[in-house]
């Protein structure tokens, strides 16, 4: 298939996907039509589809509302928290140290600056759990408050361009909190001491999300498992992250689907990795348990085909022929280059269970990673893909398929 076609294929799926679709939170009804149209492309190529069943929560809020002697102060409505309505005296709380010192039971505690600058991992969260992190919560949770007003600044590493952050972003984390911009925390420092007033109209809904695999061979063993997470934060169409990488997967799909390789392909559309419990990451770990040694390699797609810069394919402990292959792919396409390594991305699922992986991305976003204000926010949407891009990244998957 020429690229030209392939580039059209591409735009039709993202516009379904971002577009017509758009924000693909986890739990959500659009992030089950997302899945099922990912399933049919699939079945309709051909491949064998399996369809794993993840027991999730969604949430929604009708906002959040904070006063102080009859002063009012934005706060948002953390995301998967639970709703609340109290009135308490407020306390600031800025440091660690000061949080193991101060007594917060049954007040409204105010986080702000140092303890507040990055977000806190998911209690629960399997890949990444600082114990500093599981520290300042074990120390909320034993203090008791009512609730948490979070003051945040711009941290893209952390949260990537949203501004502010919730702090906390945690379904299993059960303090009521809202957050608000670190600006907006400066002024109300001045009602520490003074009783405050906090709505949350938040809510947890159980609900189900679904892991999606498509296999070309009925074989395990020495199999290419190509993956892309589906999902997306609230509140973004996830163009970029990652509409483009499940989209690389389903041209794959038409792509190897008459490919003959010594290699069976395994394509695998993830449920979770912008979600508080990466619940189908974790599902996948736990079914392929003590049989990542049957894996020949990993070729994780997030971040791909974005406007500026080139695409680029970073290596991670990869075999010799494998690493030789990918080098005359970087030769014979200079469209595609070798990234920096980072590990923000579910490749590093595989690399923790000892298989090989490369990650596939977009140079630009690789390089700027730590000051994008991209991903995340309804700026991720179609106006910053470049669809001849997402077509090279899946020619480059399979011309390094071919080279193997």
């Amino acid at each position: 298939m020429d690229k030209k076609t392939l580039t059209e294929k591409a735009k039709s799926h993202l516009e379904i996907l971002c577009s017509e679709i758009g924000e693909r939170r986890v739990g959500s009804e659009r992030n089950r039509k997302a899945t099922t149209y990912a399933k049919k492309v699939l079945e309709d190529l051909g491949w064998r589809t399996e369809t794993t069943e993840l027991p999730v929560i969604d949430w929604k809020t009708e906002g959040a509302t904070l006063t102080c002697n009859g002063e009012s102060f934005e706060v948002f409505s953390s995301e998967y928290s639970l709703g609340c309505f109290v009135k308490g005296k407020l306390t600031a709380i800025n440091t660690v140290a000061q949080l193991e010192q101060t007594d917060i039971k049954d007040k409204i505690v105010l986080l702000h600056g140092e303890i507040a600058s990055q977000q806190i991992a998911p209690k629960n969260f399997p890949f990444w759990n600082p114990e500093e992190h599981q520290y300042i919560v074990s120390l909320l949770e034993k203090g008791n408050p009512k609730a948490l007003i979070c003051a945040t600044e711009r941290n893209a590493v952390s949260a990537g361009g949203v501004y502010p952050f919730p702090l906390f972003e945690d379904g299993d984390f059960d303090i009521p909190s809202v957050y608000t911009k670190d600006t907006e925390g400066e002024k109300l420092l001045a009602c520490v001491g003074q009783r405050v007033e906090l709505e949350s109209k938040a809510i947890r809904i159980p609900e189900t999300a679904f892991n999606i695999i498509g296999r070309n061979d009925h074989q395990a063993r020495n199999r290419i498992v190509i993956t892309a997470h589906i999902d997306t934060k609230i509140g973004t169409p996830g163009a970029i992250d990652n509409g483009t990488g499940v989209v690389i997967v389903l041209l794959l799909a038409e792509l190897l689907k008459e490919q003959l390789s010594d290699y069976p392909i395994e394509l695998v559309i993830l449920n979770g990795e912008d979600y508080y419990g990466a619940p189908g990451q974790v599902k996948y770990v736990e079914e392929n348990s003590g049989k990542f040694g049957e894996m020949l390699l990993n070729i994780n797609i997030d971040g791909s085909g974005y406007k500026e810069g080139l695409s680029c394919f970073s290596p991670f402990n990869l075999p010799g022929h494998i690493l030789k292959a990918l080098q005359k792919v970087f030769e014979d396409m200079p469209e595609i280059v070798e990234g920096l390594p980072w590990y923000q991305g579910d490749h590093s699922m595989f690399l923790q269970n000892g298989c090989p992986a490369i990650a596939v991305s977009s140079q630009w976003f690789i390089e700027n990673f730590e000051t994008q204000e991209l991903t995340h926010t309804p700026k991720d949407n179609l106006s910053v893909v470049n669809y001849e891009r997402v077509a090279e990244c899946a020619l480059g998957i399979v011309e390094l398929i071919r080279k193997l």
